[in-house]
């Protein structure tokens, strides 16, 4: 594992081979270019000589022994007590004779570092992860307050007469898929059957673009995702319907977290003037989002360049 603030990052170190094999510097004075002193670069080159490009990479701090760390069955200990108490590290400590900074550790390394991101009645994790963009594409609704003209209460204040949602709202169907994380939002009128299913549609075309096929649909139960409208446009695609589990929309979780991301970094992120400010803004937002944005979920990646990897890691 790297340094969090690294003088020198693998383009740099590269650049520093570079000029010393290529173009024959000297070690010292292509240090002196890249800040840093001779014996890290003569470290990095020393590297580079002994085992190619990958020597440039950075290696990992984990030690070749941990001869303190807990037992296999001392970590099924903690998890079992984790499942039945619903305890964190704070109280499963005491009772385990162990620091909370252990429990802790054992419950992030697998997993169950907190406890919203576990189901209620089993504990066991709720997070999963398609095996392929199309496997499972997430589907949610939001209702989303107008702006009216002028600007929210943010821009001019509350002030006498000043009403809440008196400008209507707005409804916007959420796509997200479960394995890339590529998105796609569509402005529709309303929450019946029709919105949904046109709203499907098009998103289907979306991400027909970027070469994906969907193939399940996971909603909640809402009624327009339990109509025969959007029923038929489900079969249209040759598709799957999955809803989740009544009461459990953590299961719908990643379309949740897209609306929060939405409304944070875009809905609510800076004051607009009028409305059609706001939403001639969401198509740039969501370009970003897909282009643009790391997404930590994904390794720092961007979910297009997870779309668009052709070195056979969607398996």
């Amino acid at each position: 594992m790297g340094q969090h603030r690294p003088r020198l990052n693998v383009f740099a170190r590269e650049l520093l081979v570079s000029r010393v094999v290529d173009l024959g510097k000297p070690v010292a004075t292509v240090a002196i270019e890249l800040g840093i002193s001779r014996a890290t670069g003569y470290k990095w080159l020393r590297r580079y000589r002994a085992e190619g490009p990958a020597g440039l990479i950075d290696r990992s701090s984990r030690p070749a022994r941990s001869p303190r760390r807990l037992t296999a069955e001392r970590e099924a200990q903690v998890l079992t007590m984790r499942a039945d108490l619903k305890y964190g590290p704070h109280r499963l400590g005491p009772l385990l004779g162990l620091p909370r900074s252990t429990v802790y550790r054992v419950l992030r390394r697998r997993g169950f570092a907190r406890l919203h991101d576990s189901d209620r009645l089993t504990g066991a994790p709720l997070r999963y992860e398609a095996c392929h963009p199309g496997a499972l594409l997430h589907q949610d609704h939001k209702k989303l307050g107008r702006v009216p003209d002028g600007g929210g209460h943010r821009v001019t204040g509350w002030y006498p007469g000043y009403r809440k949602g008196g400008v209507g709202y707005d409804h916007l169907e959420v796509f997200i898929d479960d394995r890339s994380r590529l998105g796609f939002v569509a402005l529709v009128p309303d929450e019946r059957p029709e919105s949904a299913a046109d709203a499907l549609d098009r998103a289907a075309q979306f991400y027909a673009r970027h070469g994906i096929r969907i193939e399940r649909v996971l909603t909640d139960n809402g009624g327009p995702y339990r109509s025969r409208r959007y029923r038929a446009e489900i079969d249209r695609l040759e598709a799957r319907h999955k809803r989740t589990r009544p009461y459990r929309p953590q299961t719908n979780g990643k379309a949740e977290r897209l609306i929060k991301t939405l409304l944070a970094e875009w809905a609510y992120s800076r004051p607009y003037r009028t409305n059609d400010e706001r939403m001639a803004a969401l198509p740039t937002f969501v370009d970003w989002y897909n282009h643009g944005r790391p997404h930590t979920a994904i390794g720092g990646r961007t979910p297009a360049a997870v779309v668009n990897d052709v070195r056979g890691n969607h398996s």
